[in-house]
């Protein structure tokens, strides 16, 4: 078997996987395919490019989100120590200024001792040596060909959309203010707020708006998380303001009172010269979206530094493929990691391409595979995209449904349930650190 371990795919699943590799003492072979050939979303040739929001979700303590980054740094993440230094503020968000965050990437990556960079396509899976397939949701139409001749399985897919960002002084700051829900986290958000008039007539214009027609495939799955805007308006005339416009907990500082909806602009980078709208993903014509936008209150006169956008995402049927080391079944030597294996963010990506990274590290010395904790949020991701019902796999984030629940002496101790997830949480990273600490001495804790 070669002493070499390839990394197919420069995404943040692949970037990890290569990181946890290397930093193990393996030589590792990062392929990625930009810019020989490009995506439909992707701008550069930078590794762990963002194409949709800079957001990393939640990182208040006590959530599952929280959880699943705080196992990655205690686990050493790239991703999540890069993140860290190139944080801006969001509330409790953890966001990212997507330039310096992809070139800070690019650079740690690049000089690295133990990890070459090969830019080019890959079209067949190797046949010899340890794999890591990770090349996320754009996986290009030769690797995918050959993937699902791997897996036997007609192709799965869904599509996903990405949200317009708009420059920061553009927006009249005499209507929109700042503001974060529930006072969480100061002023780190615009809000443009809508009377019910605004609303009302907003929504009939999304509506009647032209979107892009798809032309690959008759059929449409969208991820539930991630519907374009004009797809949750079709769904009723309140389901917007229930939704990406809740204006639940954003009050007007001059007035006190909440609006009727509400647009919510994320900070993008550390300049705070430009904004994403929160939840505004969709597949509106350019033109369209240009004269829908403007009629938000605050954005009349917007200048739009990108434009929402649609892209197929990919992924296999994992719980037939793969079992909890991210290993396939019939080959211990090759791994899925990230999107494609049915996880859904960037984060639930890092903790994929992780674990792969350190199992493969194990196959390449002919040492037992390890698995995640079982109360971890890792433990849990893989454990879904291993064994759920395949009937209909779909991708999924970490949530505390995936989690184990508390034992049923301590959810009758702490009736309510932000005290039970905290405990949860704590349990978890106590049962975390002594694993890691096993780990670390070498004992094979939790292998497979």
């Amino acid at each position: 078997m070669s002493d070499w371990i390839n990394v197919i795919g420069g995404g943040f699943a692949g970037v990890e996987a290569a990181w946890q590799a290397a930093r193990k003492g393996a030589r590792v072979k990062l392929f990625e395919m930009r810019p020989v050939l490009q995506t439909p979303a992707h701008r550069t040739d930078k590794l762990a490019e963002i194409v949709c929001s800079n957001s990393l979700k939640t990182d208040e303590p006590g959530s599952a989100p929280y959880l699943l980054k705080e196992e990655l740094r205690r686990g050493g993440s790239l991703v999540l120590e890069v993140a860290a230094k190139t944080r801006v503020p969001a509330g409790s968000a953890l966001s990212v200024d997507r330039g310096k965050f992809a070139e800070m990437i690019t650079e740690r990556v690049g000089s690295h001792p133990n990890i070459e960079i090969i830019r080019e396509e890959v079209t067949q899976i190797p046949d010899e040596g340890i794999t890591i397939i990770a090349t996320g949701p754009l996986t290009s139409d030769a690797l995918t060909a050959e993937i699902m001749r791997f897996t036997g399985d007609d192709q799965l897919y869904f599509y996903d959309a990405i949200a317009p960002i708009v420059a920061a002084d553009s927006i009249d700051m005499s209507i929109a203010f700042k503001a974060a829900r529930y006072d969480k986290g100061g002023d780190d958000y615009i809000n443009c707020p809508m009377d019910r008039d605004q609303y009302e007539a907003f929504i009939k214009e999304v509506l009647a708006a032209k979107s892009v027609p798809l032309k690959r495939f008759e059929d449409t799955h969208w991820f539930e998380s991630c519907l374009p805007i004009e797809e949750i308006a079709r769904r009723g005339p309140d389901t917007l303001r229930f939704g990406p416009m809740k204006p639940k907990g954003l009050r007007h500082p001059k007035t006190g009172e909440e609006p009727y909806a509400c647009v919510q602009l994320r900070q993008e980078d550390l300049m705070a010269d430009a904004y994403g709208m929160v939840g505004f993903q969709n597949h509106l014509r350019y033109g369209e979206q240009e004269r829908v936008l403007k009629l938000i209150p605050g954005l009349e006169n917007a200048e739009f530094l990108q434009f929402g956008q649609i892209h197929r995402n990919t992924f296999i049927n994992s719980p037939k493929i793969l079992n909890e080391t991210l290993a396939t079944k019939s080959n211990r030597g090759l791994f899925f990691a990230g999107q494609i294996t049915g996880v859904e963010g960037y984060v639930e990506s890092v903790a994929t391409g992780w674990l792969a990274g350190l199992n493969a590290v194990n196959v390449l010395r002919d040492e037992p595979m390890i698995t995640a904790p079982r109360s971890s949020a890792i433990g849990a991701l893989c454990r879904y995209v291993s064994n759920v019902e395949t009937k209909n796999f779909q991708p999924v984030n970490i949530t505390f449904g995936l989690l184990e629940p508390l034992p049923e002496e301590l959810r009758k101790k702490y009736r309510k349930k932000r005290e039970r997830h905290i405990i949860q949480v704590d349990r978890a990273l106590k049962e975390w650190d002594e694993w890691m600490s096993e780990l670390d001495r070498g004992s094979g804790a939790q292998t497979a």
